[in-house]
């Protein structure tokens, strides 16, 4: 198995968290987005959207989108859950995980902000951009889970949520986002880094780190 990746991808950062926690070994094959090592020919036979994260699988598949892969990785590798409880919760989990990842992610992602500065906005507007998309999704990502029992953010185990909750608080503090507005995401996110699975995921830990 190998898992395409870029060591500051909040989507690649995600599945390496899940197959940490599943015990699955990959090679991991980083790919410089601020080189364009996405956009290379190679590359794009396999993803032809030239995102990260990309995993082939053993038999030859090919899978595409962090969502995508960690629920393939969650069919497959069932023990730890990753989406527990009744179909309720992990329709609820589900939900605060799209949040991040189809809501917060894409609008303030490197390759959104590049185009950005394309068009020729000052870069402090392009890192407001940023930072507003991460302030105004992370407070109603709190909302979803300030009153659910801890002390991750659905329970006394870590879910698909806090896989995608840990890399967008990353971002988050590299636009400067003042996160004392978001106590109990930072409750869950101090469960989280207690785990060798999160801690060993961490993008200074992935040899491709600069």
């Amino acid at each position: 198995m190998r898992l395409h990746g870029y060591f500051r991808s909040s989507a690649a950062w995600r599945v390496r968290i899940a197959l940490n926690l599943k015990g699955v070994a990959a090679e991991h094959a980083p790919h410089h987005l601020r080189h364009g090592g996405q956009r290379a020919p190679d590359y794009l036979r396999l993803n032809p959207q030239g995102l990260v994260p990309t995993l082939e699988i053993d038999d030859g598949a090919v899978l595409t989108q962090s969502l995508a892969i960690i629920e393939w990785l969650e069919e497959t590798y069932p023990s730890p859950a990753l989406l527990p409880g009744d179909a309720l919760m992990r329709a609820r989990i589900r939900g605060f995980a799209q949040a991040i990842a189809c809501d917060i992610h894409p609008v303030q992602n490197l390759r959104v902000l590049a185009r950005l500065r394309q068009l020729a906005l000052p870069e402090e507007a392009v890192t407001g951009w940023a930072r507003w998309a991460i302030e105004e999704g992370l407070a109603a990502c709190e909302a979803l889970v300030v009153d659910t029992p801890g002390p991750f953010c659905f329970g006394a185990a870590p879910t698909l949520a806090d896989l995608c909750l840990v890399p967008q608080l990353g971002n988050a503090r590299r636009f400067g986002v003042d996160l004392g507005a978001v106590p109990r995401l930072l409750q869950a996110e101090a469960a989280c880094l207690a785990l060798p699975a999160f801690i060993d995921a961490a993008p200074e830990r992935q040899g491709d780190a600069e």
